[in-house]
């Protein structure tokens, strides 16, 4: 099918055929050029919406046809329809009736992933990719024993998403458990993140070539039928191929050829980089650069590279994020010393023991809520067998518009139940390149930094640093309250300390550095004063204000403690700082109630008797 030239912008009130679908059979009557219409005004709403709000663009203009294909020929929601990662949703949203895409990844608007709130359409909600194919082994199988036999599971999961471990663990049982009626369409475009990597690209690579015109061998040794490749813009070749699926019994995969970020060239030229996710475009032609130049993530990258330069033991890991991590100044000056290892944390951190064992310091590098996924290599590979293995977290705590999946919420209360495992928490650029100086001359534990998302802010200097690293930020003549501030969260702690000197209440600030192990001199600092408080963008519960507390109680120290954090439950999706301002962390906030805190005499919930 020729891939038709955007028309331009035009309000979804007045495409006539996408304003006509409200569920999925309402694509049915369409003809074949209706169709082709239909595809054509789907991608100009999402170039359109898309480059206002700020989303995945480049993997939706890819899937237009793919997701009219699937939709037409099976039954959603009766048919269960699962996206690996969900990145590519959008167009399944608007086939589902969802069109208001003006506050998309906003509070209060569409999420940017499926989500069961929104629509009963929508059954998996996580965004980690690799994991479909275990939901659709589960569901398929469930059907079967239920004797649900006329129920379709189709599982959409990229190429990508294949050099995950997780899909090839469901590989492995999907070949087994009887008759079920359980499609797998392998959406290969190339690329996840970034390019796909490893071997099973090599042999998607040869299959789209015609270089293998049979039944790759792999797939029949894992009892698994195989159609394709098909050409993933050619609607009636992928609703052809798909309906030959329906009268099946056992596991089939489709594999389907599609072009990232089809039908806008930018998407096309970038599919790679900035086009796969993106913040709102200015004049629909490039991302804006928001926080160019001065984001954690370059200022990481910066570090690494002159780290990097002056001690060839350090090298770096990462899971098909080389860009997205900010690998890529070291990769493009040093290409042998960084290591994709694809959609693989686990890999990822198991290997980098055995880089440690042969003489190297590894650097991984992943986002913060990744790292949820590679705890037990962490624990069992790393810290047991005291490998020298920095990890390096980017976006920790609240990231905004991704929602619940995307939070790097949970890492510092994982983290804790690692033996010997140090974390720090840098708080400006040249705090971040000092720590990650200290962390790569550890070679006998696991080291961990995690950086929030966005601009770094001002350097904050200390006024003076104790003997185990605390830094000490701000000294008041008062003792009425200690602010232990976490990372980035200290530049609030000194507008705490500010608006708390308008109240006549002295507050001293202080960052730990190395929040995990607690400092012994934070116990030392805590005598005396009427109360601590902690700030974290992690949650509280299990956090580091609770560790704080406990190190304060094993110390003697009396002094109440009153973490401020995050709640122990699922955020969803939003602008950073409104999502801070409804859960009670902006300085005026919190200012207010330390004030109530010290003026009342009641134990509050924050604290523990």
């Amino acid at each position: 099918m020729a891939e038709e030239p955007l028309r331009p912008a035009t309000p979804v009130s007045v495409l006539p055929r996408l304003s006509d679908i409200n569920c999925p059979r309402d694509l049915d009557h369409l003809t074949g050029p209706q169709l082709d219409e239909l595809a054509a005004e789907i991608r100009e709403f999402l170039v359109t919406n898309v480059v206002r709000t700020g989303g995945h663009l480049g993997p939706n203009l890819g899937v237009v046809e793919l997701t009219l294909a699937v939709h037409r020929v099976f039954d959603s929601p009766r048919d269960s329809i699962l996206f690996d990662v969900g990145h590519q949703s959008y167009v399944h949203k608007l086939v589902t009736g969802r069109h208001d895409f003006s506050g998309l990844r906003r509070r209060g608007g569409l999420a940017g992933y499926p989500q069961r709130s929104e629509s009963v359409h929508d059954i998996l909600e996580s965004s980690h990719a690799s994991s479909s194919l275990s939901w659709a082994d589960g569901i398929s199988r469930a059907y079967a024993l239920t004797g649900e036999n006329d129920r379709h599971v189709v599982a959409v999961v990229g190429d990508g998403a294949l050099t995950g471990g997780l899909s090839w663990e469901a590989l492995n049982n999907l070949g087994t458990g009887g008759e079920r009626k359980l499609v797998i369409v392998v959406n290969d475009n190339g690329r996840s993140y970034a390019p796909t990597v490893g071997a099973i690209s090599r042999v998607l690579a040869a299959l789209r070539s015609g270089r293998e015109v049979r039944q790759p061998t792999r797939i029949a040794d894992l009892d698994l039928d195989y159609l394709g490749p098909v050409d993933g813009h050619d609607l009636p070749a992928l609703e052809a191929a798909l309906r030959r699926t329906r009268h099946r019994d056992r596991p089939v995969i489709v594999h389907v050829v599609t072009e990232k970020g089809r039908g806008y060239e930018p998407a096309r030229r970038d599919a790679a980089d900035q086009f796969h996710a993106i913040g709102p475009v200015d004049q629909l032609a490039r991302p804006s650069r928001r926080t160019s130049g001065g984001s954690w993530t370059s200022s990481f990258g910066e570090a690494i590279v002159g780290l990097a330069a002056g001690d060839r033991r350090i090298i770096a890991v990462t899971a098909a994020m080389t860009g997205a991590t900010g690998l890529r100044p070291l990769a493009d000056r040093f290409p042998d010393r960084v290591i994709d290892v694809g959609i693989a944390e686990q890999h990822a951190v198991a290997s980098a023991a055995g880089l440690a064992f042969g003489g190297l310091h590894p650097v991984v590098a992943m986002y913060a809520t990744f790292v949820n996924r590679a705890i037990d290599q962490l624990l069992m590979d790393v810290a047991l067998h005291r490998a020298g293995v920095t990890l390096v977290l980017d976006r920790a705590g609240v990231t905004g518009p991704d929602g619940a999946t995307h939070h790097g919420v949970w890492d510092i209360a994982l983290l804790q139940a690692v033996p010997g495992l140090r974390l720090a928490a840098p708080r400006d650029a040249p705090s971040l390149r000092e720590e990650l100086a200290e962390a790569v001359r550890i070679d006998d534990a696991p080291t961990v930094l995690r950086l929030p998302k966005g601009p770094v802010g001002r350097n904050l200097e200390a006024v003076r640093r104790l003997a185990d690293g605390v830094d000490v930020l701000r000294e008041a003549p008062g003792r009425d309250v200690l602010v232990i501030a976490v990372g980035p969260f200290a530049a609030m702690a000194l507008e705490i300390a500010d608006r708390l000197n308008a109240h006549a209440l002295g507050a001293t600030v202080v960052d730990p550095r190395w929040i995990l192990p607690v400092a012994p001199s934070l116990a030392v600092l805590a005598t005396g004063f009427r109360r601590v408080v902690t700030l974290e963008d992690g949650i509280t519960g299990p956090g580091f204000g609770a560790r704080v507390r406990s190190t304060l109680l094993d110390a003697g120290v009396r002094t109440p403690v009153s973490p401020f954090g995050l709640p122990d439950g699922f955020l969803g999706h939003g602008a950073r700082d409104d999502m801070l301002t409804e859960l009670g962390l902006t300085a005026s906030q919190i200012t207010d109630e330390i004030v109530r805190l010290l003026a009342s005499r009641t134990v509050e919930n924050r604290e523990t008797p």
